[in-house]
């Protein structure tokens, strides 16, 4: 089941952000900007229309029904009273979701009237390719690159245990080459360990670099990415858990 995450606290939370960003911050750490504006925000399908545009592989999740059984991928909507933003909350489940799904992962995203988007919060697994409403990421040419780690358990099994997934690699940082060898992208990955590097189509490299408290690094990956869609990066790194 996905959590409420529409509740007062995370109203609270996106009525603090909106006060620091009309002030310019606080004295202490600035406030994360928001994605470049979009437009005028005055509904809740607006409100989520912004999220998808932030992440394109959410295209066409469905608002989450709780009387629906199965459902893997949905998200939630709460006007934030007073400050005309929105809180949107969204879940991607996988594995045996007729019972309700062994895996998820759920943002709460805050989405501001000027259609800026920031992310208030991100937890669970990482996110398998085909477990996306849009694994294509909406017809975008690119990279969709993703770093996991692994083991994460000392004793693997099988089948193996759900919390011995890999885990995500946030804050990695992975480098695109083209076919002669010149970078093209320096990315940092996100807190799910993902970046989308849009780039034309052709024959790429793309390497991970060293991670902090991973041994070693992910072997160079040669994709060859097609016009028209997302072409997946796994980037598998060591945990050095035997």
């Amino acid at each position: 089941m996905m959590p409420t995450r529409s509740s007062v606290l995370a109203l609270l939370i996106l009525a603090f952000v909106v006060a620091l960003t009309a002030c310019g911050g606080s004295s202490g750490s600035p406030t994360p900007a928001p994605t470049p504006t979009q437009g005028p925000v005055v509904t809740a399908d607006e409100a989520v229309a912004a999220v998808v545009r932030r992440e394109p592989r959410l295209t066409g999740i469905k608002p989450f029904a709780p009387d629906v059984i199965g459902q893997s991928a949905g998200y939630e909507v709460a006007a934030a009273s007073g400050v005309g933003a929105f809180v949107v909350s969204v879940r991607v489940g996988w594995g045996d979701c007729q019972a309700g799904c062994i895996n998820e992962h759920t943002w709460v995203y805050a989405v501001l009237p000027d259609g800026g988007v920031t992310l208030q919060s991100e937890g669970g697994n990482v996110v398998p390719p085909d477990a996306w409403p849009s694994p294509g990421g909406n017809g975008r040419t690119g990279l969709a690159i993703i770093a996991t780690a692994g083991p994460t358990c000392p004793v693997e099994t099988i089948p193996p245990k759900p919390e011995c997934a890999p885990r995500a690699v946030p804050g990695a940082v992975a480098v695109v080459r083209d076919a002669a060898g010149g970078e093209v992208a320096r990315v940092t990955l996100d807190a799910g360990g993902f970046a989308f590097v849009e780039v034309p189509a052709g024959a790429y490299q793309v390497e991970g670099l060293s991670a902090n408290g991973l041994m070693g690094t992910p072997a160079p990956l040669d994709v060859t990415v097609v016009d028209g869609a997302a072409t997946p990066v796994p980037l598998d790194y060591d945990t050095g858990i035997r």
